[in-house]
């Protein structure tokens, strides 16, 4: 049986614009159901009146009537689990930048044929990624993730500052997994015209640049703060450390191993974020997580079974299928998808999958508490890509490493 096509709306004024979307996906027309449409009022229309759900939206920002902007926060709220991408030209930075907590994904006018194809086919992947409609439909609607509340202050300090350095403001921001999260998700976007694929948060504000950091911090509000909740079994603050631990070795093991700069960053920032997905469902479902934790207690399962039993999916696949969403590199998201797991990925050869599984296994060991998942070496993985014989030497840096973070 032929599975269904998946569906995706256009929306554009410019009949022309529409037109040459429609050449340039004519070989698509046997995957994808394309409709296109030429203002927000019809394209909210077509949504309603469908009789099975759209799976992407495609819009421009500059309409009238009913613009770009109003059309992604009325999309948002009345069919969340779509995916949203902006197409837009020529518009002003703040009119781009009002998109940054309602859009996916940005691309820029004109788009060339491969780039268009790849960002779909890409954001469509990303379903398989996350089997449960109603953990994608609360991914969908996340405009931001919450921050710590120190770090957040200490960002704000710095960037009201007359003596602001974007130096110490790209420090900030890579201390905290939220914030280095949306900030990939911004500099990787087609509005910033960078062409490459950024995975390094301080290199990405510095490509951003001061000004448009103050107005995502201090008018957008693009990043959010925890807010403490009495009695959570579940530390957020010892989430977040954890993650830099891994980081930091995953990018330490990544060096020794004489990986190449962009992997390297790509082990660092997959580490930064290989929880990520945890931190979605501890902030937006702690009750349910709660139980969770109570049942791997109880039943003696792993963190991971836990999660399948409650949810239906764990944190890996919550935050592979956010990060894909948002638009980070591949390597990044795969390494979020398998990283307990890396067996079950393509990758045969040492990589920032397996920096970031080595680490992660690593820093659990000398850890325990209810964010602790017992993890365990994927021995079949390690053997198959020749490496099991490294862990004691990986076990040395990491050794070395807690020691030296502790004489801080």
């Amino acid at each position: 049986m032929m599975s269904e096509k998946k569906q995706i709306l256009f929306v554009d004024d410019e009949p022309m614009l529409l037109r040459g979307v429609r050449r340039q996906l004519v070989d698509m027309q046997e995957c994808w159901k394309m409709v296109f449409v030429q203002s927000g009022e019809e394209a909210l229309k077509t949504l309603s009146q469908a009789s099975t759900p759209f799976d992407v939206l495609v819009t421009d920002i500059r309409m009238p009537g009913l613009d770009g902007v109003q059309l992604l926060k009325k999309v948002q709220e009345q069919f969340p689990p779509m995916i949203r991408i902006v197409l837009s030209g020529q518009v002003d930075q703040k009119a781009a930048l009002r998109t940054a907590g309602l859009a996916h994904q940005f691309l820029s006018k004109p788009c060339q044929t491969l780039e268009l194809k790849s960002v779909l086919s890409q954001a469509l992947r990303q379903r398989k990624l996350l089997r449960s409609k109603s953990l994608r439909e609360l991914t969908s609607q996340l405009k931001t993730l919450p921050s710590q509340p120190a770090l957040y202050d200490e960002l704000v300090a710095e960037i009201e500052s007359p003596k602001a350095s974007i130096k110490q403001v790209g420090y900030i921001i890579s201390q905290d997994v939220a914030m280095t999260a949306k900030i990939l998700q911004l500099v990787n976007s087609a509005f910033f015209g960078l062409g490459r694929r950024v995975s390094d948060p301080g290199q990405a504000v510095m490509l951003l640049g001061l000004d448009i950091i103050k107005a995502l911090v201090l008018s957008i509000h693009i990043f959010g703060q925890f807010s403490a909740v009495k009695g959570s079994p579940v530390s957020l603050p010892g989430l977040q450390q954890h993650s830099l631990a891994v980081a930091a070795l995953a990018r330490r093991i990544a060096q020794v191993e004489k990986l190449d700069l962009q992997s390297t960053n790509f082990a660092f920032a997959a580490g930064l974020l290989h929880d990520v997905g945890r931190l979605v469902l501890v902030t937006n479902l702690l009750s349910d997580y709660g139980r969770a934790i109570e049942l791997k207690s109880s039943q003696g399962l792993s963190l991971l079974e836990a999660e399948r039993q409650i949810f239906g999916a764990t944190h890996t696949e919550v935050g592979a299928y956010l990060m894909g969403l948002w638009g980070l590199p591949d390597p990044v998201v795969e390494t979020l998808a398998f990283h307990h797991q890396p067996s079950s990925s393509r990758n045969k050869q040492l990589d920032p999958l397996t920096t970031v599984h080595v680490a992660n296994v690593l820093v659990h060991e000398g850890g325990s508490g209810a964010l602790s998942t017992a993890s365990e070496f994927d021995e079949t993985y390690l053997v198959e890509i020749g490496c099991l014989d490294k862990v004691p030497q990986w076990r040395e840096i990491g050794q070395a490493l807690a020691e030296k973070g502790a004489g801080q």
